[in-house]
């Protein structure tokens, strides 16, 4: 199962809006197939474990780390291609909460007289599909709070220049969170003063291009902007209002950008909550936040943000420059968000450190 799950990790942020699945089959002590869900959600890992496996599959043991599908999409069930291969039994780190399947995949495989465990990692494997998890119980995706500040945990001078307040290794690995989710928020100040390109540059990434989402309330973009120029390259989805988009919307939509409307004009955690859902609706599972200040601010408020992942360089810009979080409005420390650190590096003069939130 250690192993179906280190083949899961390696999907994360390619699937959506599937999760991703590790599946190895195992015989006779040895491996004998092994497989993970692929590009795009499918094929799924237990299709790809069976292939390999081929006529060694029967009276095998499959290790999954979600629970069989059980019903027709797009592919056949797992289920019943695992009925058919001639597995004897089935060990699965954890249930699948997609009304389509809840429970009814195991079902499939005991009906089929193939013996099945359940449990096993179940923590490691819910940690790993968080975002799906979410996604199918929530209706909404994980989001992870990417920020890099300085010291006094400021993210630009006053002018707003900050590039580069980390170094070479930090934005390295910024490189691998990216490539670790399904899509890059950014609110849109940030579209609007660094005009990003929001992509994976990570040396020897393959997966498809990560979905470019910005919140503009406004519909501020420019035309002009490398997002809207590059919108035919990536998916780049640009959250709005009603009000916003029909009057200004078009020019967009005419280089392929997606603009979405989400509703009227509300106070900021309130809209958050609202493109939340809007982007789970769409499939995603997995969301990395990278700014700024006000947008960090609105999804926390919200009790959105499930992970930080802080960069902080080792230096100060004072009060006078642009802080990493906007106003919280806590007057209590009660009401303060809580988060426990579960992991840290050193990266050259920078450090990184990882959070998650606690309930």
């Amino acid at each position: 199962m250690t192993a179906a799950l280190a083949l899961a990790e390696r999907g994360l942020g390619d699937t959506w809006p599937n999760p991703s699945v590790g599946c190895v089959i195992v015989r006779d002590g040895i491996v004998v197939g092994r497989g993970r869900t692929q590009t795009g959600g499918r094929p799924h890992a237990e299709t790809e474990a069976l292939a390999f496996a081929g006529a060694a599959a029967r009276g095998a043991t499959a290790y999954v780390t979600l629970e069989p599908c059980s019903h027709h999409g797009k592919t056949p069930p797992c289920s019943d291609a695992l009925v058919a291969a001639g597995v004897a039994r089935v060990v699965a780190a954890t249930g699948d909460p997609d009304p389509r399947v809840n429970g009814s995949g195991l079902a499939k495989l005991r009906a089929a007289q193939i013996a099945v465990d359940e449990g096993l990692l179940e923590t490691e494997a819910r940690a790993l599909n968080r975002g799906y998890l979410l996604h199918a119980g929530e209706g909404r995706p994980l989001f992870t709070l990417k920020t890099a500040t300085t010291l006094d945990a400021r993210i630009a001078t006053a002018s707003g220049e900050s590039k580069w307040i980390t170094g070479a290794a930090a934005r390295g690995v910024g490189q691998v969170l990216r490539a670790r989710h399904d899509a890059i928020l950014v609110g849109s100040e940030t579209a609007l003063a660094d005009d990003p390109a929001l992509t994976c540059r990570l040396d020897g990434y393959q997966g498809r291009p990560k979905v470019r989402v910005v919140i503009d309330r406004r519909l501020r973009l420019s035309p002009a902007s490398q997002l809207a120029t590059s919108a035919q390259a990536a998916p780049t989805w640009v959250l709005t209002t009603a009000e916003a988009a029909k009057a200004r919307g078009a020019a967009l939509a005419q280089l392929g950008v997606q603009v979405i409307e989400v509703g009227e004009a509300a106070e900021d955690a309130a809209f958050a909550q609202v493109c939340a859902k809007m982007l789970s609706a769409r499939g995603l599972t997995r969301v990395l936040i990278e700014g700024g200040g006000r947008l960090a601010a609105a999804f926390l408020k919200a009790h959105l943000i499930d992970q930080l992942a802080w960069f902080r360089a080792a230096t100060a810009l004072g009060a006078d420059a642009r802080p990493g979080l906007g106003a919280l409005d806590i007057t209590r420390l009660a009401d303060a968000p809580r988060f426990k650190r579960t992991g840290a590096m050193t990266l050259g003069s920078d450090t990184l450190e990882l959070f998650d939130r606690t309930e």
